[in-house]
């Protein structure tokens, strides 16, 4: 007889951390996770609407099992049950339990101390002792769907469904900011260099730039109106010359996008085409990354001897400048801000949860100033 596989947890931790940032993406960007049968979207339905937090636990448990060792039973979540058994225990308590934590998920202590204590079977035998039988039929359900699934391409679909409908109910919950008293400029430049690092739809990036300018502003009394729009909003539709757009009274100061991806040539030459030539925008910055590609300055230099400045800032090394400028009050302005920002009603559970996240991994061991 053939040794038992036993779960790389390694493994699985970083399978279901690519799976929970590829779910992350589609919903920030309004998009739908990979499709299932619509039998099985009725059966997950019950699943994350019953009240028994444990089964939709133990089903994401079974999925990730199966996508690293397709022979698994997943109806045997105890070792001892069978050579094609599994711990699911240890794999949830290692690595489940706590990224669903980490990541501000509504979840339980543990479904393997709280229904499943004893070692049972996934099975129909399981079902009379639960009182929650409706619930436990829906898992049964996703479970024979999961066993019929030959390709690790459909598991790891399945496997990112499952975890669009998690982050479905944290945007339905009530996630709070991790309150900070006061921040540093050594520990906001750790925080920014963390939000800009989380996948967002380019949301994190808009909200930083923002709370930068709202920040000059106060500081010292400008007669600024800064306009922003949300993610995948045309501009043109919007009426407004880029990401952000900066106006004294009817007069555009300057316009700006705000983009997570390297600036080159072709992104230079359409904005000015679509944008900034026929709002008149004479001032138009790219805020991004640092690795701005050599022919779209050489470009930009064109469009300055036509009277138009279009020009590069880095959005991290861009904020530490600012905010080591304006200093202390500003950089009070700018915390203050940065969470009104993240607390507005519109802006998804996703990003309170990335700010919660950042402060616990970032600010670890530094001291509050």
């Amino acid at each position: 007889m053939a040794s038992r596989r036993k779960l790389d947890l390694g493994a699985a931790r970083a399978a279901l951390g690519n799976a929970l940032a590829e779910a992350e993406s589609a919903l920030l960007a309004g998009q739908r996770p990979p499709p299932v049968p619509q039998d099985i979207q009725q059966a997950c339905a019950a699943l994350f609407s019953s009240a028994t937090q444990a089964y939709r636990e133990v089903l994401l448990g079974c999925v990730l099992a199966r996508l690293q060792i397709p022979e698994i039973d997943v109806r045997q979540p105890y070792a001892k049950q069978g050579p094609r058994a599994f711990s699911a225990r240890t794999l949830d308590e290692r690595v489940i339990n706590p990224l669903l934590h980490e990541k501000r998920i509504p979840c339980s202590r543990g479904p393997y101390l709280s229904v499943f204590r004893r070692s049972v079977r996934f099975d129909a035998d399981t079902r009379e002792g639960l009182r929650d039988k409706e619930g436990y039929d829906a898992l049964l359900a996703v479970l024979s769907h999961l066993e019929l699934l030959e390709s690790p391409r459909l598991v790891g679909e399945l496997l990112v469904y499952l975890l669009f409908q998690f982050l479905q109910l944290r945007e339905q919950a009530s996630v709070s900011l991790t309150p900070v008293h006061r921040l540093s400029l050594e520990q906001i430049d750790l925080l920014v260099d963390g939000l800009l690092n989380t996948p967002s739809g380019g949301r994190l990036p808009v909200i930083l730039v923002v709370a930068t300018l709202e920040s000059i502003k106060e500081r010292f009394g400008l007669d600024w109106t800064i306009e922003y729009q949300g993610i995948n909003v045309a501009d043109v539709a919007s009426g407004t010359a880029g990401d952000i757009q900066v106006r004294r009274g009817a007069q555009v100061l300057f316009a700006a996008e705000v983009t997570e991806r390297q600036v080159g040539r072709s992104r230079v030459v359409a904005t000015f085409a679509t944008k900034v030539a026929p709002a008149g925008v004479e001032d138009y910055l790219f805020f991004g990354r640092s690795d701005v590609a050599t022919e779209a300055r050489q470009q930009a230099h064109q469009y300055f001897a036509q009277g138009h400045e279009v020009n590069f800032l880095a959005i991290r090394e861009w904020i530490r400048n600012v905010l080591g400028t304006i200093g202390r009050p500003g950089r009070d302005i700018f915390h203050r801000k940065l969470l009104d920002l993240l607390e507005a009603p519109e802006v998804p559970a996703a990003l309170r949860a990335a700010w919660n996240e950042q402060v616990e991994k970032r600010l670890a061991g530094t001291p509050e100033r």
